[in-house]
């Protein structure tokens, strides 16, 4: 396969399904079932979609109705929004977390026709709000559904809807009328709307075209295909498939390089389904591997004093290859560890690991170090839904520098606002938001010296290599009363690598001073608690002096690297970690900045008055 592969695609359908004729029986897609991992292969998806295309249809749904997608990553995910497409609809991917309330403003707002959900449980917040949403008229289950006595919503079983095709459930016929449909289907037409996660308020539906999602997918393979050589790729699925970073980066990406996709098992498994599926990509956010990195330097100190030498070395040597210091003296050193510690780290993660994407927020730079001193190539990407979503990406090439997000992929323009903001611009970007033409002007004007260009709301430069270094959100930078510009998630990002320390948000705009809320590693506080002979309640643990002197020192560590107007002053602790059950991360793992100041603005307030 060729990156010229890629050029004439008219719409995603297209796409898949040319991909779907090379690849045949192969395997495409796979998840756990009864224990084993199951494989439905790319024929059969092929089908599943057409047939499904045209029972949408069936359906009494017309070109451009929309149609929402509720389920965690799994096959028929995939298929089905493949399958919307090809009917000519378009896709609206939901968030499983979503609250009633959260799936009633996205089926109101988008003017959905129909719903289609995994399971039950799934469907118990998502039912009432599609009966309260005028436009639902259709529900699908993937799997049996207690269906409400409500005479507006007919319901469907999905079996039975990819089963049906008029030559004879072979789905020639379905495929026909799909062939037929797409060919006027083009690359500026409208191929979902997804919904911003809402850092900073409701979340607001992106409309996103075929072409945006097809520049980027070429955009990535080129840099997969060039810096690391192409073959018989491995994905695994982990991030929620309604976000555009896993849609676009684990879905379609996957299909263009015609790779096989596996479903993780969720986050308690994502190890062990690591080892078992043995990926060659890894698409995951800084949180994931934040964790992942913690966990690693656990059971290496553990290890005893050999195993903390050679990791310390390791360390040293990755820290000095990154600020472009490295020695030659270093390569016996190198050798070492290439026989020893790295490919015991390698097999953890599959022992065919060519590269880990990190996206959907800022990597600390030394996270990204780490896992390179390791043995491990991490890229990090940057983009935003708006952007389809990937604007750019880290790459070997280029050079490796974990402070910068790499150069613009290839098809896409940047440039730097006279205020610092990142400007971009290409067929990636999106053609605005749904229904909300003043939101849109905001982030493409039309009129003025940057007229059609994305305004992302970051803030950064070009190094002089063209790659794109970010130093914070514009509308999350803190500027203190005397007017200094402070960046909150570099120091989040320091003291979440610190043991004590889970999770951080910092405040000080208009204050003369930085502070934090800080919600302690819960691993670490049971140790802390049983060297002290202490029970384990992490509400009664944050009233001792001793255990907040101890998060103290932690802070203080962090506030040695910092500058004097970055320095955190004090600081509060949280009732509870920051999740996505109580609304204050998003299903991406960033902190919903408003949703944990609305909780905890008091506390966070008096910090001030002492």
């Amino acid at each position: 396969m060729q990156l010229s592969d890629f050029a004439g695609f008219p719409n995603l359908v297209a796409m898949f399904l040319d991909r779907a004729d090379a690849r045949g029986d192969a395997p495409f897609l796979s998840a756990k079932q009864n224990g084993q991992w199951q494989a439905i292969s790319w024929a059969e998806a092929a089908r599943q979609v057409c047939v499904l295309a045209e029972a949408l249809r069936g359906l009494g749904l017309n070109p451009g109705d929309r149609v929402a997608l509720v389920s965690e990553n799994r096959p028929e995910w995939c298929i089905a929004d493949h399958a919307i497409m090809a009917a000519g609809l378009v896709t609206v991917p939901t968030y499983v977390t979503n609250t009633e309330r959260d799936h009633l403003h996205i089926l109101e707002n988008s003017g959905a026709r129909a719903v289609i959900v995994s399971t039950a449980r799934l469907s118990q917040p998502l039912l009432p709000a599609a009966l309260a949403a005028p436009g639902v008229e259709h529900v699908i289950g993937m799997e049996p559904l207690r269906q409400m006595q409500a005479g507006k919503l007919s319901f469907h079983d999905w079996s039975a809807l990819i089963s049906r095709d008029g030559a004879g459930g072979d789905g020639a016929a379905a495929r026909r009328t799909v062939d037929a449909r797409i060919a006027a289907i083009g690359r500026d037409d409208l191929a979902c709307i997804i919904y911003t996660s809402g850092t900073g308020g409701s979340p607001r539906g992106v409309r996103l075209h075929h072409g945006s999602i097809l520049c980027n997918v070429a955009g990535a393979a080129e840099i997969l295909a060039n810096d690391f050589g192409w073959g018989e790729e491995v994905f695994l699925s982990f991030l929620p498939l309604s976000h555009a970073y896993e849609h676009t980066g684990g879905q379609f990406l996957p299909i263009g390089m015609g790779a096989q996709i596996f479903y993780a098992e969720g986050l308690e498994k994502l190890a062990s389904n690591i080892e078992e599926v043995r990926p060659t990509i890894m698409v995951v956010v800084p949180r994931l591997f934040e964790v992942l990195r913690t966990r690693i330097m656990k059971q290496v100190e553990k290890q005893g004093k050999v195993a903390n030498y050679l990791m310390d070395r390791a360390l040293a040597i990755g820290t000095r290859k990154a600020a472009g210091r490295g020695r030659l003296i270093d390569a016996p050193m190198n050798l070492i560890l290439e026989r020893t510690l790295r490919p015991k780290i390698r097999t953890r993660f599959g022992g065919r690991i060519k590269a880990m994407v990190s996206g959907g927020a800022p990597l600390n730079p030394d996270v990204g170090v780490f896992f390179d001193a390791m043995g491990l190539t991490m890229l990090q990407g940057y983009g935003q839904t708006e952007a389809g979503p990937v604007i750019s990406c880290n790459r070997p090439k280029v050079g490796l520098k974990m402070d910068t997000v790499g150069p613009p992929m290839e098809g896409v323009e940047v440039k730097i606002a006279d205020d610092g903001e990142i400007l971009v611009r290409g067929e990636l970007v999106m053609h605005g938001y749904w229904q909300n033409e003043a939101e849109t002007l905001r982030a493409i004007p039309r009129e003025g010296p940057n007229a059609g260009w994305l305004h992302t709301g970051d803030i950064g430069h070009l190094d002089a290599k063209g790659r794109i270094v970010i130093t914070d959100r514009k509308k999350d930078m803190i500027v203190n009363d005397k007017g200094d510009n402070v960046s909150p998630q570099r120091i989040e990002g320091m003291l979440t690598l610190q043991p004590e320390i889970a999770q951080a948000m910092v405040s000080g705009d208009k204050r003369p001073y930085i502070v934090g809320l800080i919600v302690p590693d819960a691993e670490w506080a049971l140790e802390w608690a049983r060297a002290q002979g202490e029970a384990f309640d992490m509400k009664a643990l944050q009233d001792l002096p001793a255990f907040r002197n101890a998060v103290r020192a932690a802070v203080d560590r962090v506030n040695k690297d910092l500058s004097v107007i970055e320095r955190v002053r004090q600081f509060t602790f949280a009732d509870e970690a920051f999740t996505i059950e109580n609304g204050e991360m998003t299903p991406s793992m960033k902190i919903r900045r408003h949703k944990i100041r609305e909780r905890y603005g008091a506390r966070i307030d008096a910090l001030y008055k002492g």
